[in-house]
């Protein structure tokens, strides 16, 4: 019996294939492992390659769309096809998007113009890619419910190609000018994406049965965040005053803080699915604060403000997305593995071991700079990725929950 059953088993690739988190989730969590740890502990701050433009862009490029960029095929291919009723996508077109998004990364690890025009181009696919999919699906479908985030992918493909333009032209200034609009793109897309989650899955962990639906948002408040930090990109763009935009940026902070709020459940507020959208809200909004403080002239750099939402928000946002949504589509149910509730513990830690101490508000560990917060961030996202695999690797259990 077992080797029958152990000989019609999917081939591997057949099981990644089958729905795009499966696939893009662990390389996400690979290249987030190893991209920071090398390039802070074993490269010292440097590049294998040479380049025109400063190592920490390069750095900043690929966890933008590296690392964060992997995460969100990963979802757009898996979640877009769940919310308008449609077939997901499934083996060959997967496998071209993971290898455009491959080939980019191989240019970002050498770190070298010579393989900055290949690199550039597989990156460019795959950004103008995903608007265009989803606005495929939403002219098939004839809804407009998903306007937003063909909006917001399609300022992603519009900043990458800037940032691209920089790396290409050698221009430091219009490179880091797009790799700060990207960065405040994905803080967009992360409140758009908390506002769609984070509801369903209250309410699953206030009635496992779904019988009821007993956590109802606020709808004034759904769209709010990312609906300012559109107006903070919106001023950047335009050339409003750094006190203009700080205060935009504070406004959006604020809206991130709002949605911390919805967490308060009663005592399922302690749960780790809960507590980790809210702190992912908490850690955005912290960060943006600061940054706008930072603008007004607040004695800390705006850089570590950047990286308390980025690697806080940002990233403990994607780690609660792998964590629930490994459950759902591979036929488990919540609550959440250990592990998962380690992993976002070692991110918080490391987001605040690599923010603190230039906030002011810790000493510099001992060791190298950054090596503590690199160490723990890779952490994280291999205690994940070890306790996920076994899902993901596997056909979906027949009779677990799903989505």
């Amino acid at each position: 019996m077992n080797a029958v059953q152990t000989s019609a088993r999917p081939a591997l690739w057949a099981v990644l294939g089958d729905e795009g988190l499966r696939l893009f989730f662990p390389l996400s969590a690979l290249h987030a492992a190893l991209w920071p740890f090398l390039w802070v502990v074993v490269h010292g701050f440097q590049l294998p390659g040479a380049s025109a433009l400063p190592s920490g862009l390069w750095h900043a490029h690929e966890m933008i769309f590296g690392s964060y960029g992997a995460a969100l095929i990963g979802f757009i291919t898996t979640a877009i096809p769940e919310w308008s009723d449609t077939r997901r996508l499934r083996g060959r077109p997967l496998f071209a998007l993971a290898g455009l998004w491959a080939a980019g990364r191989v240019a970002g690890f050498v770190g070298t113009d010579t393989l900055a025009v290949a690199g550039g181009v597989a990156d460019l696919l795959w950004l103008f890619a995903l608007p265009l999919y989803v606005a495929a699906v939403s002219w098939r479908k004839r809804t407009t419910r998903l306007a937003a985030m063909i909006g917001w992918l399609g300022a992603l493909a519009l900043t990458g190609a800037a940032v691209r333009l920089g790396v290409l032209t050698g221009d430091a200034d219009l490179a880091r000018a797009g790799l700060h609009l990207a960065a405040l793109v994905f803080l967009g897309l992360l409140g758009l994406v908390l506002a769609r989650i984070g509801v369903p899955v209250t309410n699953l962990v206030l009635d496992p049965s779904e019988e009821t639906s007993p956590y109802r948002p606020h709808p004034g408040r759904r769209n709010l965040a990312p609906g300012l930090v559109a107006l903070v990109i919106a001023g950047t763009l335009a050339g409003w005053s750094p006190a203009v935009t700080a205060y935009l940026t504070i406004a959006a902070g604020a809206a991130f803080l709002d949605r911390v709020a919805e967490g308060f459940v009663g005592r399922e507020a302690a749960r780790a699915e809960i507590l980790a959208l809210s702190g992912s809200s908490l850690l955005a909004g912290v960060g943006l604060l600061l940054v706008g403080a930072a603008r007004l002239g607040a004695p800390f750099p705006e850089t570590a403000a950047l990286h308390l939402s980025l690697m806080g928000g940002l990233g403990l946002g994607v780690l609660a997305v792998f964590a629930i949504a490994g459950l759902f589509h591979t036929g488990r149910p919540l609550p959440l593995p250990r592990a998962a509730r380690v992993a976002f513990a070692l991110l918080v830690l490391a987001a605040l071991a690599r923010t603190l101490p230039d906030l002011g508000a810790l000493p510099s560990p001992p060791g190298p700079p950054f090596a503590l917060a690199a160490a723990l961030w890779a952490a994280s996202f291999l205690v994940w990725l070890t306790a996920y695999w076994p899902f993901l690797s596997t056909p979906r259990a027949p009779d677990g929950r799903g989505g």
